[in-house]
């Protein structure tokens, strides 16, 4: 497929015009333009229940190996659960069930949102289990409590997701592992002593976690390079694009738009109350940095990816008709979504071009009908090919089977308060960022519908339309 996409989309005027008119785009980092509120149809549907995010917090995102470094897991997803029930006055026992998201599980605690939930004080008869599905399973983790809701089983429900990159598992080799777990069993003096003399140096090499792909053994940072080659995307667009978010989320920072992060007292350190992965620099910068994964001629480097990070979110979603008893005013709600799996080796990050117009057939809306886009930046790479396919007359109708392209979204909708690359990106927990970024976008700028999407290891993604709730 690389090599068709490289010769059919170079040759098309994609990469010359459309390309940079993007390029253009993506550099105005300043311009910000109030959506309108439109009169539009609603997408309430006729005998199912309107399910609703009354609100989402966040511990601030923080690069690995920084303040939480001694923490684990569940600390951090306990911090985000007293911290949604800080901001909502929830009472402890009116959460039905608990479903979290992770995706390098900590084994002593293999279902954090259990642990999470006794340590943040959640009812014991309280029901809690924990998803995974790579970078999207937070999104899992609401869709999953939206249909418990939609099906009448619950009607309040605690989602959310967290990532600690500090301390990942880090196994013996297997050869090891089998020779400790026959030594457990040995029933003798000689039989124990003839397994430790078994023992050679080769078997101490431990085994590392790589953010790899099982099926295809290549790392996402490779596969991104490998896509940005096939879509055209150059070093200069990924280094602008990633200069774009860190302006964006600096502006964001401390313009205080970034209101679902809670301050979090990390026990023997200070309180942490904002996020520490922004940093916006220079494009001469940028451009000294080397090639991360294609040496030496690849266009991923560390700046235009991003980065290894600690953090847990949380949200509450409930049936509309149970928030109104309780005297709640939702966010938004939450509509239509949809999952996607492509092919994991050339079309491994593509999740949000498949998604995006299963997602807006599904809801009866076009693009143009979309106020907020909030999509998940795993690398500048992935957004700016992913943006050219949806472009692509020729990819829609090569791969995707449709007639016609989508098209991207515009710039002055996108992404406005910075994303990944730059917030930050611990893995489970993205998506409840994405879709309460969306929800708070859609009421400072008086949208009435945004739409979060996000690709995912495995060649999975996701979609999902917002509508704001009624001022």
């Amino acid at each position: 497929m690389a090599s068709m996409l490289l010769t059919s989309l170079r040759s098309s005027p994609l990469t010359s015009v459309q390309a940079a008119q993007f390029a253009a785009r993506s550099l105005s980092t300043s311009v910000h333009l109030r959506a309108q509120a439109k009169s539009k149809k609603t997408l309430a549907k006729p005998g199912m229940k309107n399910v609703v995010l009354v609100d989402g917090v966040r511990t601030p995102f923080l690069q690995s190996g920084t303040t939480y470094a001694d923490l684990m897991p569940h600390d951090l997803a306990r911090a985000a659960l007293q911290g949604l029930l800080n901001r909502t006055g929830l009472p402890k026992d009116a959460v039905d069930y608990i479903v979290y998201g992770t995706v390098i599980q900590e084994v002593k605690t293999s279902n954090v949102a259990r642990e999470a939930a006794l340590g943040a004080g959640f009812s014991d008869k309280t029901p809690a289990h924990t998803v995974t599905m790579a970078c999207i399973s937070s999104n899992q983790a609401m869709t999953t409590g939206v249909g418990l809701i939609a099906a009448g089983q619950c009607d309040a429900v605690v989602a959310g997701g967290v990532e600690f990159m500090s301390d990942v598992p880090i196994r013996h080799s297997r050869k090891m592992r089998k020779t400790m777990l026959s030594l457990n069993k040995a029933k003798t003096l000689g039989a124990r002593l003839s397994l430790l003399g078994s023992i050679r140096l080769a078997h101490l090499s431990p085994e590392l976690p790589a953010v790899a792909e099982f099926s295809t053994a290549e790392t996402m940072g490779h596969s991104a390079d490998r896509l940005a080659a096939a879509f055209g995307v150059s070093r200069l667009e990924q280094d602008e694009f990633a200069l774009r978010s860190h302006t964006l989320a600096k502006k964001a920072q401390d313009s205080g738009l970034l209101s679902d992060v809670v301050s979090f007292k990390v026990p023997g350190r200070d309180i942490v109350s904002k996020d520490n992965g922004i940093r916006p620099a220079t494009m001469e910068q940028l451009a000294k940095l080397k090639p991360a994964f294609i040496k030496p001629h690849g266009t991923v480097t560390a700046a235009n990816s991003s980065f290894l990070t600690d953090g847990a979110s949380a949200v509450l979603i409930m049936s509309e008709e149970k928030a109104l008893a309780m005297g709640y005013k939702p966010k938004a709600y939450l509509r239509d979504f949809v999952y996607v799996s492509q092919d994991p080796k050339d079309q491994l990050l593509l999740g949000p071009t498949y998604a995006t117009p299963k997602v807006l057939e599904k809801s009866g809306l076009t693009m143009n009908d979309i106020d907020v886009f909030e999509f998940h930046e795993a690398f500048a790479g992935q957004i700016m090919a992913n943006l050219k396919a949806m472009e692509s007359d020729w990819f829609a109708q090569t791969y995707m089977g449709r007639k016609t392209k989508v098209g991207a979204p515009p710039m002055e909708k996108f992404n406005t308060w910075g994303g990944s690359l730059s917030l930050g990106h611990p893995f489970a927990a993205t998506g409840c960022r994405l879709v309460t970024t969306v929800a708070h976008r859609l009421q400072k700028e008086g949208g009435q519908y945004g739409l979060v999407a996000a690709c995912a290891a495995g060649g999975q993604g996701h979609a999902m339309v917002i509508e704001a709730y009624p001022q």
